[in-house]
């Protein structure tokens, strides 16, 4: 009977992880509808491009080197063995079903490769209408394959850093990735825009920053809202477990808990743009979305749903002074990625310890410093060989007629093409 018990719980278990896992994978499309909206038309194609060889090349890197560097044992690609499901049952006895132990499955694989994708992706959009392709394509090996799961080793796989200390053992905690997955994201996108440089005419004489709309509101919008709901996938199947009682209403206060400060961010970010600009402003308040979402998603299971909207309503409101700010230093973003994921991610660290006492400032600081460091420095490392190599920055001349003429050699909306009838 209890062999029967075991046999349902791993199958409800694998089965929530796939489904989030499907999920998260359905942010790549949040994502590049999000990033294909804000950019120009003539960078539409080319930004879809990257979005789609991200995530072909975040899956295959994090499988042939990503995993097996994250959470130690053999390569994934060369198999997981046999399947043993005696051994699991007694490994999961000595964890007590805590959901402390997470197994080298397929099922968890599938889980941890999505969040992989995700982190590159926050790239795709900082670097957006003028870098070469293939350097980005180039720079996502290294980070999905390298720098990013040495990273998540130190954290969620308990590896020692540089060996001496584990993050976790100095009261650091990251629930489902504010820091670990959307810093780490940004860093890296802030590394390849300093090398990189604003977009052409994007900052004036006077270093004022001149607006460049995006050419698909609407798409922007739809991106935004696929984005909302792939992060109950993100945050819900970070519980790890769903087929017991405790679980099941942790998953079910994450969802609660992720919706709430996902909304009052959207307020906070509405509002503060509404008192700072004088109008309403749609691309601050998807951002807003965004932030209120990063902010939850490094203690989504802790708060109550009045503390939730709280963090929301903070990240929400940060993230447009964020925007500014980063525009009066001269670092383009033009989708606001390292405001979202890097600014706000360090909040949503930093607010952790308001609600889990397992967790402390100082471990939250010594985190956030620990992988902000490595991957800003070891990405700006690999931009700068690549920029000495190949180049990472197209010619005035491919960035004027835009990156799918002189990258894909097709337009987005060829119909809206002047002269075209």
């Amino acid at each position: 009977m209890e062999n029967q018990i075991f046999e349902l719980q791993y199958a409800l278990d694998t089965f929530m992880f796939l489904i989030c896992g499907v999920l998260v994978m359905w942010m790549a499309a949040g994502f590049t509808m999000l990033e294909a909206g804000l950019v120009r038309a003539k960078n539409t194609t080319e930004i879809l491009t990257k979005n789609v060889a991200l995530f072909a090349v975040a899956c295959t890197m994090y499988l042939i080197s990503g995993y097996a560097i994250m959470y130690g044992g053999e390569f994934f690609l060369t198999g997981i063995g046999d399947f043993d499901l005696a051994t699991v049952h007694s490994d999961s006895a000595e964890a007590g079903f805590d959901g402390s132990a997470v197994y080298a499955t397929a099922s968890d694989f599938f889980f941890q490769v999505v969040f992989v994708a995700t982190a590159m992706s926050i790239v795709s959009g900082a670097v957006a209408e003028r870098m070469k392709l293939w350097s980005f394509l180039a720079f996502a090996v290294v980070l999905t394959g390298l720098i990013y799961p040495l990273e998540g080793s130190w954290t969620w796989g308990s590896k020692d850093v540089f060996g001496r200390y584990n993050l976790g053992d100095l009261g650091f905690s990251d629930f489902a990735g504010s820091g670990i997955v959307h810093m780490a994201g940004a860093a890296a996108a802030l590394a390849g825009v300093l090398l990189l440089g604003p977009r052409a005419g994007k900052y004036g004489k006077d270093g004022h920053a001149k607006a460049i709309p995006g050419c698909n509101l609407p798409l922007a919008t739809l991106g935004t809202l696929i984005l909302w709901m792939g992060w109950f996938g993100f945050n819900g199947g970070s519980v790890l477990k769903l087929a017991d009682a405790a679980n099941a209403n942790s998953m079910a206060m994450v969802f609660l808990n992720t919706n709430a400060a996902a909304s009052m961010g959207l307020v906070g970010a509405l509002i503060t743009a509404r008192l700072m600009f004088g109008k309403v402003d749609l691309t601050m308040a998807l951002n807003g979305a965004l932030a209120g979402l990063v902010a939850i998603t490094a203690a989504p299971s802790t708060p109550t749903a009045l503390q939730a909207c709280l963090f929301g309503l903070a990240g929400g409101i940060l993230v447009v002074f964020s925007i500014v700010a980063l525009d009066k230093f001269r670092i383009d973003d033009p989708v606001g990625a390292i405001s979202v994921h890097g600014v706000v991610g360090l909040l949503g660290l930093l607010l952790v310890p308001l609600t889990n006492e397992g967790s402390s400032f100082s471990g939250q600081l010594i985190g956030a410093a620990t992988i902000f460091g490595w991957v800003f420095l070891a990405s700006l490392a690999v931009w700068a060989v690549l920029r000495f190599t190949i180049g990472i920055r197209v010619s005035e001349e491919d960035e004027y007629r835009g990156l799918d003429a002189a990258d894909c050699g097709m337009e987005a909306y060829p119909e809206f093409v002047a002269g075209v009838k």
